[in-house]
């Protein structure tokens, strides 16, 4: 039998435990229609309509007072055969006889003599309802065990009844040869650095004896680190589609449980499942979520069931040797929040950064997503890339996806470069909002303020080249922006960032020169420009009065800022002096350029979306920066 086959029959029997828990209440229910008196067969009537309509008429063939106050009456066989009574008098469940008729009583002792006076024949019983009381003693038990049953399949996963006694199980999700990972490197674009790192452990895992016979050891960890969408569960299914290993898949949060030692415990059985398939990956997707800094933020007394479940991982790492074929990968978007311990040499001992694409990775990535789109001729991949920097793999599938739907929308046999741009556009500011009503004279101060923007960042050295000007308002809030293509940069200096700020005010600087005040459309610049110019002074060292210091968020301080009020005055004096003296600046440049501000403005009002070549011919060939070679910025029609 197949381990598929045997997990499929194994869930069935699981999902059959339950089934005599409701067999037993459908029992309690059937039993209570055949115990109970048939409410059918017998007539509710009061004491004075038997004294005055059923004693005259000497049908009667007995009378049992019960429990001193219920009254049965049981009519003779003649008095049953009146057709009135058809229904009446049949034998009950194990042959017992109904009652005709049924009425409770106040006074037992009066009732009983005047039967006396009538000589009716009555009998005084005791009877004891055993079904009934079978029943209120059994169904709030019963109620109880239905709820605990369904909150506990709810925590367990669904997967039946025995999982309640199973909590303490890994629920990683196992990729083998019966459903194994069809992803490899081809399906991985960009990375190239990520997957030349990660070769090796396809290598070892594929033929071991090439580093063992040396002496070596492959790392018992790999640690994938980088923003949120660039691939790094992607890249961990490649290793194990092209190592063809079984594949253990799960996420931290996965382990993180309401019951004390149920994270624990789900650690070692997970490794225990992966020493049984050797050689094999488990891949941990998300560890920062139970492998955060241990004694952080943690409650005093409190027993951490987070911690207790990292100090068992990091036991578990520890306690197998790296020829037994079992990889360790994990993926987080905040290392620097990992405990020490789990970064040590040992553990987790080889990092790889999976970082944005660049231009090309970027091209490469579209030409995966393009492939599977039925794409007109115009579509230009250099230019989508060149179009979107900053883009990591999960944005530029969304634009294909987006560019697909609004293709499909409007109709189209294929995808073209228009829905391209629209998607990108869709993707960086938001849905558009036709139907938001802007003022004239609203409009007139969007389109100065991207053109005050525009015109800055043309004219400055450093400023990364303009792509894009849009006045169209998209998204919850934004009413224009302007799109620009970045160096690919590793460093930054002064005049480069001092260019950047001086660009994101010149919008409002374009407003107070134009219409002599200025609004609230500037709120992301100055938002940006506040966490900059700060990171400059506190953390880059960039000021020469405060010096250079610099004041990260490290962990040893936590517990306050590492530095005087005075010299925290200090920081906040340099910060606004630098901020007003970019202002005045860009103040300074827009005022000479005014021509030009005014008619990229009232081009912008026409035509709102302007591109590159647009900008260039009312502004002219932008300079250069020193020391760069130009980008290849696309002409879009």
């Amino acid at each position: 039998m197949s381990e598929k086959n045997h997990k499929k029959k194994g869930g069935t029997a699981n999902s059959g435990n339950l089934y005599w828990i409701y067999g037993i209440i459908l029992l309690f229910i059937f039993a209570s229609f055949f115990f109970l008196p048939d409410k059918k067969r017998q007539d509710e009537i009061t004491e004075t309509q038997f004294f005055e309509h059923v004693v005259p008429k000497n049908q009667i063939e007995r009378v049992l007072v019960v429990n001193r106050e219920i009254v049965e009456v049981y009519l003779t066989a003649d008095a049953l055969r009146d057709p009135k009574f058809k229904d009446r008098g049949r034998s009950g469940f194990l042959g017992r006889t109904l009652p005709t008729y049924t009425f409770k009583i106040v006074a037992p002792e009066s009732f009983i003599s005047d039967l006396k006076k009538h000589n009716v024949n009555y009998q005084v019983v005791e009877r004891t309802d055993y079904v009934m009381q079978i029943l209120q003693f059994l169904v709030p038990i019963l109620v109880l065990i239905a709820v605990w049953v369904f909150f506990m399949r709810r925590m367990g996963g669904g997967m039946g009844g025995s999982q309640i006694f199973n909590i303490g199980k890994s629920r990683a999700a196992l990729f083998d040869k019966e459903n194994r990972v069809n992803i490899t490197f081809s399906d991985v674009a960009g990375l190239e650095e990520a997957k030349e790192e990660v070769q090796e452990i396809v290598e070892f895992l594929k033929n071991p004896q090439k580093f063992t016979r040396l002496g070596g050891h492959i790392p018992k960890g790999v640690l994938l680190v980088g923003p949120p969408g660039t691939g790094k569960t992607l890249l961990a299914k490649a290793v194990a589609g092209e190592a063809g290993v079984p594949f253990f898949s799960l996420s931290g949060s996965d382990f993180v449980e309401m019951f004390v030692g149920v994270g624990a415990a789900r650690v070692r059985d997970l490794f225990k499942q992966a020493k049984d398939k050797a050689p094999c990956i488990i891949f941990i997707d998300e560890i920062d979520a139970i492998g955060r800094s241990r004694g952080r933020n943690s409650s005093v007394g409190g027993n951490d069931e987070r911690e207790n479940t990292l100090n068992q991982l990091l036991v578990e790492m520890d306690g197998f040797n790296t020829d037994v074929g079992v990889i360790i990968m994990a993926a987080t978007n905040r290392p620097d929040v990992l405990d020490g311990a789990l970064l040590r040499a040992g553990r987790f001992d080889r990092l790889i950064a999976v970082d944005r694409p660049d231009l090309k990775e970027r091209e490469a990535i579209f030409n995966v997503h393009l492939a599977k789109l039925v794409r007109g001729d115009d579509v230009d991949v250099h230019k989508l890339a060149a179009q979107t920097p900053g883009f990591v793999g999960a944005d530029i599938m969304n634009v294909a996806n987006e560019a697909a739907l609004i293709a499909a929308r409007r109709n189209k046999s294929v995808v073209e470069m228009e829905d391209f741009q629209y998607a990108i556009d869709r993707v960086i500011g938001g849905l558009e909002k036709k139907n938001k009503i802007i003022l004239p004279d609203e409009k007139k101060v969007i389109a100065y303020h991207e053109a005050g923007h525009a015109v800055a960042g043309w004219y400055l050295e450093h400023a990364d080249p303009l792509v894009k000007v849009s006045i169209i308002p998209r998204g919850v809030a934004a009413l224009g922006y302007a799109q620009y293509l970045p160096h690919e940069r590793y460093l930054h200096n002064t005049e480069q960032l001092e260019d950047e700020v001086c660009t994101m005010l010149a919008g409002r600087a374009a407003e107070e020169i134009v219409f002599g005040k200025i609004s609230t459309g500037a709120q992301n610049d100055l938002d940006r420009v506040t966490k900059l110019a700060y990171a400059m002074v506190t953390v880059y060292g960039m000021n020469p009065n405060v010096g250079n210091l610099s004041f990260s968020n490290n962990d040893e301080f936590t517990l306050g800022k590492p530095y005087s009020e005075a010299l925290a005055k200090e920081i906040d004096d340099e910060v606004r002096k630098f901020i007003k003296k970019m202002y005045e600046r860009a103040k300074k440049l827009l005022t000479e350029k005014r021509a030009q501000l005014e008619a990229l403005a009232q081009t912008l009002l026409e035509k709102e979306v302007i591109y590159q070549q647009d900008v260039e011919a009312i502004l002219g060939p932008r300079p250069q920066p020193a020391g760069l070679l130009p980008l290849p910025v696309p002409a879009l029609a």
